[in-house]
């Protein structure tokens, strides 16, 4: 069974979208699905996915355990899809304690023998939770947007999930947890820390636990989502995760690729229909699409991707958002011209786009005197 967790730094960066999509492209293709929304305590998946409003839910079943946990899984309209709704309705479903992770963890993976694809839409944020979800899988999915707090909230996500596997990999009771649990005592946390700077320490206080980490982190290779992009050259910011992912990090990520923003999926979601069902030949059906292929052509088992593989991943995805750009552009005059879109329509997208570009200039701007103030302490010390 292939695992596939999708999170995101930050909610609004189409996660779900992307969750429900992929499913619906997988379940085509013939394989048997299961998509569980892990978004717990925020749980609409079933809205995207165009599921009737769940009577049961994970929520249910981790408060009465002795439950059958199958009798939270639903068929949905979908050849091939299962689904299991969350919970947002029994408070703290969105706060696991061990007990309760370990318990779904046990269930999730007790589906194999009917199961090709578990895709798990996690919630946003940086939970405990949300990271082990995440790493069941060694090439989990992160969601991005090009907005630069999406940007650094995605590369936060992945810092927190490297710090989290450095944390399971150590023992109970070794010099490495009690260093780690030291510096998560002392108030430092993640923000100042980076992997370079702590395997020497870690190497010379356990070296059992370093060789344990760095086998771990080798096999680890999340896969990046450029979504709700607009233009060409905002597919260019996955660089920047790619860079500050390898020199802080020691981490590699691979590029799925890119999806542009499109009007559409809004009217997809009042009607309830995963857009590739409502209209498959739109510019974001036929990315999904083409994400799905990526995934299914690469190994079932797990493996790594080499220097060579992920540099040609982020080149396909360049290529890939220029030949998109120009089929937008050609997709909205059809639209135009066949009356699918109004120039109403039109107008109303040009505005929503520039208040977008007016919120980024201000979080631009806002990063620069941030950077300025900090600089000038810096001088002053």
């Amino acid at each position: 069974m292939r695992i596939i967790p999708i999170a995101s730094g930050k909610g609004g960066v189409g996660k779900s979208l992307v969750s429900a999509n992929l499913a619906v492209a997988f379940a085509q293709a013939g394989k048997r699905v299961v998509l569980a929304d892990l978004d717990l305590g925020a749980s609409n998946l079933h809205l995207v996915l165009g599921h009737h409003s769940p009577k049961m839910g994970i929520g249910t079943y981790l408060n009465n355990t002795k439950s059958n946990f199958n009798d939270v899984i639903a068929e949905t309209s979908i050849r091939g899809l299962r689904f299991i709704p969350g919970d947002n309705e029994i408070p703290g479903t969105a706060n696991l304690n061990a007990f309760q992770r370990k318990a779904l963890v046990r269930k999730l993976l007790a589906l194999k023998d009917e199961t090709d694809i578990l895709i798990l839409d996690l919630g946003a944020g940086t939970h405990q939770s949300i990271l082990d979800f995440f790493l069941l899988s060694n090439q989990g999915i992160i969601v991005s947007a090009p907005a630069v707090t999406a940007v650094l909230n995605a590369y936060v996500f992945l810092k927190n999930a490297v710090f989290r596997l450095m944390f399971n990999s150590c023992n109970k009771g070794s010099p490495a947890r009690a260093h780690l649990e030291k510096i998560r005592k002392d108030g430092a946390g993640h923000s100042k820390l980076y992997i370079p700077q702590i395997l020497p320490e870690l190497k010379e206080l356990d070296i059992n636990s370093y060789i344990n980490f760095t086998n771990r982190l080798k096999e680890l290779s999340p896969r990046l989502i450029m979504n709700l992009v607009d233009e060409p050259k905002n597919a260019d910011v996955a660089m920047k995760i790619r860079r500050s992912c390898e020199e802080y990090l020691d981490l590699k990520i691979e590029h799925m690729g890119i999806i542009y923003r499109d009007v559409i999926q809004d009217t997809a979601l009042s009607s309830r229909i995963p857009i590739i069902l409502y209209k498959p030949g739109a510019i974001l059906s036929q990315a999904i699409y083409r994400i799905a292929d990526k995934i299914l052509q690469s190994p079932e088992d797990e493996y790594t991707p080499d220097d060579k593989q992920i540099d040609d991943s982020f080149q396909e995805a360049e290529l890939e958002a220029e030949i998109d750009f120009d089929s937008k552009l050609e997709y909205v005059e059809d639209l135009l011209h066949s009356g699918a879109m109004t120039h109403g329509d039109l107008i109303e997208t040009v505005k929503s786009q520039q208040f977008e570009i007016s919120k980024l200039k201000k979080e631009n701007n806002f990063i620069k005197l941030k950077l300025t103030r900090a600089f000038q302490q810096g001088f002053k010390v």
